[in-house]
């Protein structure tokens, strides 16, 4: 309890601390609703693709003293878009196609920033800094977190129709390519702002543990987002609290706040707890998508 009250002091009294903070709780909220749409296309693996693929990127800005979010923007939709091309013009399985541009690019980004002798600053790329967070990137972090829930808001019907089939979404007269792009886009967008709070290496956790949590307790797709968002908001909090009390680093503490909760949930949740696990239903997707786009 004295630790709690110690934390709420310092949030009061150290402006850094309300920074992080509210970063790493904008930071939470982005990456529970992109994630949710994640783990309902199976896209985990992309997830981590995009994540690591953005580090020549970072590399590059740092080299040519651009802002973090448009180096890394770029070549992580470059990473997307190659891994689509590999995927689709040749006999490779999407995940090969992953493994070989993901890691190709994650080789690329620590040559260069050998050349770029930022070694100083691998730490923080790799596993985050939030206390470290400046006003440029809580200005940046609030753009993105403004894209995304505009994005989400916007298409949510395209969204939700191509998550669950995609086969019925092209019978829907939807333009499938497209929604995926620009879902990778965003992704893309979400990564880099998470890469200060909780850095390149653990991103994928951030963008799929709150979401995979939630998926246990709900089969909404509006209650998941809410849900996996919420999560996301506990994680950075609960996170950033054993960060200052325990002297953790703040990116594998956010995320280790993650995963307990998501153990707890795996446990516990009435949906698919193992203690309250209910009957798998037999409905098929259209039938569950079409209950979504009425609801």
């Amino acid at each position: 309890m004295t630790s709690i009250l110690n934390f709420i002091e310092a949030m009061g009294k150290y402006d850094f601390l309300q920074t992080a903070m509210i970063t790493a709780t904008m930071v939470g909220i982005m990456s529970g609703l992109i994630g949710s749409f994640i783990i309902l296309r199976g896209m985990s693996l992309m997830g981590d693709a995009v994540s690591h693929a953005v580090l020549p990127g970072v590399a590059v800005a740092f080299m040519f003293n651009l802002n973090l979010l448009i180096g890394a923007s770029i070549f992580g939709v470059l990473a997307a878009i190659l891994i689509g091309f590999v995927a689709t013009h040749s006999k490779l399985k999407t995940d090969t196609s992953i493994g070989v541009i993901f890691s190709a690019f994650y080789a690329l980004g620590f040559i260069l920033i050998s050349l770029a002798e930022s070694a100083t600053n691998l730490h923080h790329i790799l596993f985050g800094n939030v206390l470290a967070v400046s006003d440029n990137d809580l200005i940046s972090t609030t753009v993105v977190l403004a894209i995304v829930i505009l994005f989400v808001v916007v298409f949510y019907k395209e969204l939700l129709v191509t998550s669950f089939d995609e086969t019925y979404a092209k019978t829907y007269g939807l333009n499938t390519t497209l929604v995926h792009y620009s879902l990778m886009i965003v992704l893309t967008l979400v990564t880099v702002s998470a890469l200060q709070t909780v850095g390149i290496i653990l991103v994928v956790a951030m963008l799929i543990t709150p979401a995979a949590t939630a998926f246990l307790w709900t089969d909404r797709m509006h209650v998941l987002l809410l849900l996996s968002a919420s999560l996301g908001i506990v994680a950075a909090v609960g996170g950033l609290y054993a960060s200052y009390t325990f002297n953790w680093a703040s990116g594998p503490a956010i995320v280790l706040v993650s995963a307990i909760i998501f153990g707890i949930s795996f446990v516990v949740s009435p949906k698919q707890g193992l203690l309250f696990k209910q009957k798998p239903k037999t409905a098929p997707a259209a039938v569950t998508l079409k209950e979504e786009l009425d609801a």
